[in-house]
């Protein structure tokens, strides 16, 4: 069923003027036409109007007067007002007093019109939906609301896990399992694994799940700062206690008081702030740097780790105690080569995200692109492939992106059968009699090659200063083909 077009009154005792009115707005509205100010009262008792658009000028009741009667009968009705004369300050009052949404001046444009008057049947629409919306709320009970508040509070809980993309047979599903286990107990956490795995989306995904997901979640990377700057950032600053101090600095262990603090590098903290954090896990005890008295934090401790604890307390660089205190389950976030089926995922997630932020259309990539990213190992893990991602996206061409624009590093660390060239990009890595390591190099660089120029055999070969050939016996040897999507090109 065809949904019925809002209704306007058109008031003007010039037929000309109704017929030019009626000609402008009756593909987008049912209209409705008056010559005077009568004639538009009878219709608006006997029809929903949503918009009125009285000339100014008429016998009679003036288009003021008319609007002004119509507001007081029929307020929710928007009013546009036409006129052909300058308007004076009394005129200007009136218009205020009828409730003019939009005063039009002669002679008017066709699409002039036909712009106010769509807005004003929006504004009507909205108004409508306003007043539905705020009889709802009126009549929303405390047991509604308490329904409500809940609802809320579990989508919340569940937000933080949703967000960590991943495939069914993913590395990283046993370890989300047991974090969502361990999310709603109050207790330390110890996430290891290398930097740029996720460890950070780990732990807000556990604030979020426990009972302190309504609480704020702060994070701080402690790698590479110097103690002056971490206890500054975790204890705070009393004012005074250097020179230039003029006030005092919160800090995030009270701004996270009763939510969740995530620690990030703690195996590169120095010995005195390793015995401060003992001090904090253990007694929720800390002082501000230049203060003499002790305060307290209720914030949630989860700690992350680049390497592995247990051997830094081994060689006598981590407290044994201090590594007890904040493992109380220890999360192990893999590497993303050891997610190989997250990385399409990862990969199309960034670049639907990327090409919305930089306003760039892009639908997604070949399979043969995915098939290169999936088989290169990503050293620097999820946020080396979105530094990718994001240069294939400038560098694309097309709205789907193939893998001629990935860089020549990954397209030639791509693995064969064995998976045995899978980390070595450099002839130093390479194993092997010399005739053993030339090959893999030579087998490296013509995919690589090929790839770029989206198989053009004939650039290829001059290129790499071979005939076609000399080019065809090369990849017949090593096995090498394009890829389907590729050869589309």
């Amino acid at each position: 069923m065809a949904k019925s077009l809002p209704t306007v009154l058109v008031v003007d005792d010039e037929p000309h003027s109704v017929a030019a009115m009626r000609m402008a707005l009756e593909d987008d509205f049912t209209v409705l036409e008056a010559q005077d100010a009568d004639q538009a009262w009878a219709l608006m008792e006997d029809n929903w109007v949503h918009v009125v658009v009285s000339d100014q000028r008429m016998p009679g009741r003036t288009g003021i007067e008319l609007l002004t009667a119509i507001r007081d009968r029929w307020p929710e009705t928007v009013r546009l007002i036409v006129t052909g004369y300058t308007e004076t300050n009394d005129m200007i009052e009136a218009i205020n007093k009828a409730g003019i949404y939009q005063f039009i001046t002669k002679p008017w444009h066709p699409d002039q019109l036909l712009m106010a008057v769509r807005n004003a049947a929006r504004l009507f629409e909205l108004n409508r939906e306003h007043e539905r919306m705020t009889l709802e709320m009126r009549y929303l009970g405390s047991t509604a609301s308490a329904r409500l508040e809940e609802r809320r509070r579990v989508l919340q809980a569940g937000l933080g896990f949703d967000k960590l993309l991943r495939s069914p047979s993913s590395g990283l599903n046993a370890t989300i399992a047991l974090a969502r286990h361990f999310a709603a107990f109050d207790v330390p956490v110890l996430i290891t694994g290398e930097a740029g795995t996720g460890k950070t989306d780990l732990a807000r995904a556990m604030h979020y799940g426990s009972l302190r997901g309504d609480r704020p979640f702060f994070e701080l990377n402690c790698t590479g700062l110097p103690d002056e700057v971490l206890l500054t950032e975790l204890f705070g600053l009393k004012r005074g206690a250097a020179q230039g101090v003029t006030q005092t600095k919160i800090g995030l262990l009270q701004k996270a008081d009763r939510g969740t603090l995530f620690l990030n590098g703690v195996d590169s903290l120095s010995p005195a702030l390793q015995i401060a954090l003992l001090r904090v896990v253990t007694e929720g005890a800390f002082q501000p740097v230049g203060a003499r008295e002790t305060l307290s934090s209720g914030a949630r401790i989860i700690a992350g780790a680049h390497r592995d604890l247990m051997d830094l307390v081994a060689d006598g660089l981590f407290r044994a105690d201090l590594y007890y205190a904040l493992a109380v389950t220890t999360l192990q976030v893999p590497p993303l080569r050891a997610r190989q089926g997250d990385i399409a995922l990862m990969a199309e997630r960034y670049l639907h995200d990327l090409a919305a932020e930089h306003g760039k259309a892009a639908r997604g990539f070949t399979q043969a692109a995915l098939d290169f990213l999936e088989n290169y190992d990503w050293p620097g893990n999820l946020p080396e492939l979105r530094n990718e991602v994001t240069r294939m996206l400038i560098l694309a061409q097309n709205v789907t992106i193939g893998p001629e624009i990935i860089s020549r590093h990954i397209l030639m660390s791509a693995p064969g059968e064995d998976s045995a060239d899978r980390t070595a990009t450099l002839v130093g890595n390479l194993e092997g009699t010399l005739k053993e390591r030339v090959e893999v190099m030579e087998m490296r660089i013509l995919r690589e090659t090929l790839t770029r120029l989206k198989w053009n055999k004939s650039r290829a070969a001059a290129e790499l200063g071979l005939s076609r050939v000399g080019l065809r016996s090369k990849l017949d040897r090593y096995g090498i083909e394009p890829h389907a999507m590729s050869e589309e090109d």
